[in-house]
């Protein structure tokens, strides 16, 4: 095990050398993404109390400091607006230079599974459309770094990953989704995007969330201080110390985050666990500007496992979370689920839901509609119940009729009911409840949604009861 972990260090946790010879973190390196139009935090290590320079090819500015007792130096640098390529000259008495740098938008893609998701799909499970997507890729203004994956006791200074323009080779083992948001932003902003890969699949969110956000939660078991092995995909907080540390204060936009499924039995947790994680991110990268965009699970049920029935309580647990996590959004994928598998094929929709949120309220596109009908309010007047919805312009069901309403009375049994849409409203009724006190629509593991407005983006799952 000592061998073990020392390897592990040597490789993660980057060390000032006996010469003068400055090294960086692996994010700092040729062909990176740095964002626009931002003072910009660099960092690395050299030897104790060296003086240093840093000079921006973009401006021909140089940056003097200092490194510390220990060798740590870090400093904040002004970047223009996107472009490229450019050079950073490190300076400690021997250059370090940074070549094909670019000055554009950069976004960080967290979480599980069908965020780790890479474009070539997995075993038996393909990702639509794929093989066109990848023959296209090729791209040097989107650049893709992508987190190996680790999991420790401890935050670890340094993580492995490379830059890689895309291109057929570099996207294929990319998050599908990842990419395509990235695609996007690229073709729209007309500016250089990266985006940073930094996934697991079949993780939990308490895995990235760091030891002091989780104490809040006494339920969750948070690991001893003094351990430093190695620790399992899913100890609290292991994903944090090893796949997000090595990033914080690397400067970026925003992160995009698709994870929840493996949460699926403490459901009730969530509507906390994930504000909390988002406030605690922002907290250690010290701002609280960055937008923070998630992907709602996809409806899924395994009948041989019943924990999969709590689907529907993540999916409200995260439409629920949307009201504590400032500059947020989340993308609903009520519809594109698939009905043999957690791993839904179609993730280029996943990519353009989660960009309609970014171009809309991250870069200010009037034109980009981002939201489907969100539920409001619900009127009784006798045996129907008529709902309320914001974002109700041109509400329709996708086949003239919606067979996933239901609606219960007094009794707390829920029978399926017809809804009539009138302007901005549903009208819903059933000729075995005569007193309507609930109203459920798609809240079930497995269902395919059916109800839109006239933006063509579909409504969350939704119920009016807590029962």
């Amino acid at each position: 095990m000592k061998n073990l972990i020392s390897i592990m260090v040597g490789l993660f946790l980057f060390a000032g050398s006996l010469s003068a010879k400055v090294t960086l973190p692996a994010i700092f390196s040729d062909g990176m993404v740095l964002q626009q139009q931002s003072s910009v935090f660099i960092w690395g290590k050299a030897s104790s109390g060296v003086n240093m320079t840093i000079i921006t090819s973009w401006d021909k500015k140089k940056y003097t400091l200092q490194s510390s007792e220990d060798g740590t130096w870090k400093t904040k640098i002004k970047t223009p607006v996107a472009g490229g390529p450019y050079t950073i000259t490190i300076n400690d008495g021997t250059n370090l230079v940074l070549s094909d740098v670019l000055i554009g938008e950069v976004w960080i893609a967290s979480g599980q599974s069908n965020m780790e998701m890479p474009l070539r799909g997995f075993n038996n499970q393909p990702v639509l459309n794929s093989s066109e997507t990848i023959a296209q890729s090729d791209n040097p203004q989107i650049r893709l770094f992508k987190v190996k994956k680790v999991s420790w006791a401890m935050p670890l200074e340094d993580c492995s990953g490379t830059w890689e323009a895309a291109s057929p080779t570099s996207v294929a083992t990319f998050s599908a989704v990842a990419y395509g948001y990235a695609k996007i932003l690229q073709e729209k902003l007309k500016v250089p995007v990266g985006i940073i890969q930094s996934a697991w699949g079949g993780t939990r969110i308490e895995a990235w969330m760091s030891t002091n956000d989780l104490r809040s939660f006494p339920n969750v078991w948070i690991p001893p201080v003094e351990n430093t092995a190695l620790a399992s995909k899913n100890t609290p907080s292991g994903l944090y110390n090893g796949m997000i540390s090595p990033l914080v204060g690397y400067g970026i936009k925003g992160v995009i985050w698709y994870q929840g499924e493996t949460n699926r039995k403490n459901w009730y947790e969530y509507v906390k666990l994930l504000p909390t994680m988002v406030k605690g991110w922002r907290t250690a990268w010290t701002v609280d500007d960055w937008d923070f965009y998630y992907v709602q699970i996809a409806p899924f049920d395994q009948p041989k496992d019943k924990s999969y029935t709590f689907f529907p309580f993540v999916r409200e647990a995260q439409l629920e979370a949307l009201k504590d996590i400032p500059k947020s959004g989340m993308a609903v994928l009520t519809d594109i689920g698939a009905e043999n598998t957690v791993h839904p094929s179609d993730k280029a929709s996943v990519s353009k839901r989660l960009s309609y949120l970014a171009l809309a309220r991250s870069y200010d596109f009037k034109d980009v509609k981002w939201s489907g009908p969100v539920y409001k309010s619900m009127q009784i007047q006798g045996n129907k119940a008529t709902l309320f919805f914001d974002f109700s312009e041109g509400l329709y069901f996708k086949n003239k009729t919606s067979t996933n309403f239901e609606v219960a009375g007094d009794d707390k049994v829920f029978h399926p009911a017809t809804a009539q849409i009138y302007g901005s409203t549903i009208e819903v009724s059933s000729p075995k409840v005569s007193k309507p006190t609930a109203v459920r629509y798609a809240f079930k593991a497995w269902v395919k949604g059916d109800f839109y407005n006239s933006d063509d983006l579909p409504a969350s799952s939704v119920r009016t009861d807590d029962w």
